[in-house]
């Protein structure tokens, strides 16, 4: 087929705004599937997208589309994610398309996602196509949300297109759209060959597969291809496109997207972002890859066998593939053994992340509590990044230190912006701006801490806001606060896993609450366990998990009281003993602990 009959896009919005079930339609209408193979979200092939009702990878797919003037049309669609901790799924799906569809819930209107997705696509130079989903419900203000769009991307109100993604009407009206809006990929086959690698998976027989858009020349099978980045060279054993599963064809040309197979057995020669050229027409000038993604939130992965330390590093190396955001190294604590230090894009990451190990890779895990990098400035001014409290250097060598601050964008409707206000305040936010997008909605921004909104700034935004606020952030800069280190003492031994970097008006009250919070956590053993909170060597809270206690008189009835004097002597001598050898268990919740202290 002709380049001028290929259309390469992608479906981006909020989440929840309808993107799976567009992608659905299109894949009825189109015929593609028949109506006895479809089910819900079709393209989200994981138990945890079905489950969750989210999308969390892009899913590319080939579909042919016979227009109304019977042309037939080949489309190249990916379904992408639209939670903020996905974003850059989206992004390198974006730079393998020519044209996006913008999808807007009519009872929703513009959010946080919507607003970061278009400016993504405007960055990229793709063709916008905007679209107002779920007009079938009752109650909607259209010309409202017409209005948004238009304020966001500056489009005509005649180029706002009207669908229900859930019944089907206006999808086919789009589809022609698609057609006519969307550009054409660019003719590039008689010059050396050049494919974006956008994605990539680990299959246990044929290696690591990537996933690539051709944008010059062509790739076959029984090319050799080299890896531009790692300099690495492969013979292609197959090529093929993406309908519900990979599908082997003859060739890929510019403009298409499809995979490679060549059994690349070394996962670290391959990497998301890369370019791929053949050697019998080599390129030497690699394509515009992705900006790097800058971890926000740092976790340490531990297994809770011993043993499984060499599974969980062969799995994260393997997620990585399919999961180019993840980042991780080798780290060791002293009361969990040896695992790894990850760096994920927000709590919904690192959740996936875990949920995922455990069920594709079958692994237990254990997670320390999450937190963000700092920047440390010693007394002698070098400046050094520290990503676990573990890492701090000594107390009295420390001038300052610096946290990430995020500009937050909050959309609401106007009824709970005091609410939201006091919510950003509590959480040491700095107001900047606050912009109206119609007479009900509006947009405000914050400068905040990011190790305020990591955990549960999200789940409170949606309490106080009944869920119709929305919330996105971008990283803006380190700067200098009051922080400490309080450390969690159990059993007269620092426990590094639970230590945590915190602000220093709050460091009292939220040290009190956390031993409180321990303490109902630990299990009780034969001898008393005692939870300590310091700064330094300063202890400030004290809670203490008491022993348990065994009727070791039980059997004696009667007799002379002495000798039941002398069992529980003997108690008490076994008991100061098991004292200074046991050890204490930790519960997975006790890590996590410190993360439900209310700041009240």
């Amino acid at each position: 087929m002709k380049n001028q009959e290929i259309r390469n896009f992608s479906i981006i919005a909020h989440i929840d705004h309808g993107k799976s079930t567009l992608a659905d339609r299109i894949l009825e209408i189109t015929g593609t599937l028949k109506k006895f193979q479809m089910k819900e979200q079709i393209l989200d092939d994981m138990d945890l997208e079905r489950e969750r009702g989210i999308t969390i990878k892009s899913h590319p797919i080939k579909i042919v589309y016979t227009s109304k003037s019977s042309k037939k049309y080949i489309f190249n669609l990916i379904d992408t994610p639209g939670h903020v901790d996905f974003s850059y799924e989206v992004s390198r799906s974006l730079a393998a398309c020519e044209g996006a569809v913008l999808l807007v819930d009519a009872s929703q209107g513009i959010e946080a996602q919507t607003v970061t997705n278009a400016y993504l696509a405007i960055e990229n130079d793709l063709e916008i196509i905007p679209v107002i989903n779920k007009i079938d419900l009752v109650g909607v203000e259209i010309e409202s949300i017409k209005q948004q769009i238009i304020d966001l991307i500056g489009c005509n109100e005649k180029d706002i297109m009207m669908i229900s993604a859930k019944t089907g009407k206006g999808v086919s009206e789009l589809l022609e759209e698609i057609v006519i809006k969307i550009p054409p990929p660019k003719i590039k086959n008689n010059i050396p060959a050049r494919a974006l690698i956008f994605d990539s998976i680990y299959d246990s027989y044929r290696g690591a597969i990537p996933y690539i858009r051709v944008f010059d020349g062509e790739f076959k099978t029984g090319q050799k291809i080299n890896i531009m980045s790692t300099n690495k060279v492969y013979e292609i054993t197959e090529v093929g496109s993406f309908h519900l599963k990979r599908k082997k064809t003859n060739i890929l040309r510019s403009g298409d997207v499809g995979y490679v197979v060549g059994q690349i057995k070394n996962i670290q020669d391959l990497k998301v972002g890369d370019t791929i050229t053949t050697t019998d027409n080599l390129a030497t000038v690699p394509l515009k890859g992705y900006k790097k993604m800058k971890p926000m939130v740092f976790s340490g992965l531990y297994p809770v066998k011993n043993d499984d330390f060499e599974e969980l590093r062969s799995a994260l190396e393997k997620l990585k593939l399919n999961d180019a955001s993840l980042q991780y190294e080798p780290e060791t604590a002293e009361s969990l053994g040896f695992g790894f230090r990850c760096g994920f894009l927000g709590m919904l990451h690192l959740e996936i992340v875990k949920e995922r190990l455990e069920r594709e890779f079958d692994l237990e895990l254990i997670t320390t509590v999450p937190n963000v990098e700092y920047h440390v400035v010693l007394n002698s001014g070098k400046e050094i990044a520290m990503d676990t409290p573990s890492k701090m250097p000594d107390a009295g060598s420390v001038d300052y230190i610096k946290e990430p601050f995020i500009k937050a964008e909050i959309i609401c409707p106007a009824e709970y912006i005091g609410n939201l206000m006091m919510l950003a305040q509590e959480k040491r936010g700095t107001y900047k701006d606050t912009h109206y997008l119609d007479a009900t909605k509006a947009q405000i921004i914050y400068e905040i801490p990011l190790s305020e909104v990591i955990y549960d700034f999200y789940d409170k935004l949606k309490t106080v806001s009944r869920g119709y606020a929305s919330f996105d952030y971008e990283f803006i800069d380190y700067r200098k606060t009051n922080l400490i280190k309080l450390d969690i003492i159990i059993n007269n031994e620092p426990v590094d896993a639970l230590s945590v970097i915190i602000h220093k008006e709050k460091s009292q009250i939220q040290g009190r609450k956390l031993v409180e919070k321990l303490r109902s956590l630990i299990p009780r053993q034969q001898f008393p366990i005692p939870i300590q909170a310091a700064i330094g060597s300063k202890i400030i809270a004290r809670e203490t998990v008491k022993a348990l206690r065994k009727n070791v008189t039980a059997k004696c009835y009667g007799g002379d009281i002495t000798r039941k004097r002398k069992l529980l002597e003997k108690q008490k001598e076994g008991k100061k003993r098991l004292k200074q050898v046991g050890s204490v268990e930790i519960p997975q919740e006790a890590f996590i602990a410190i993360l439900q202290i209310d700041d009240k």
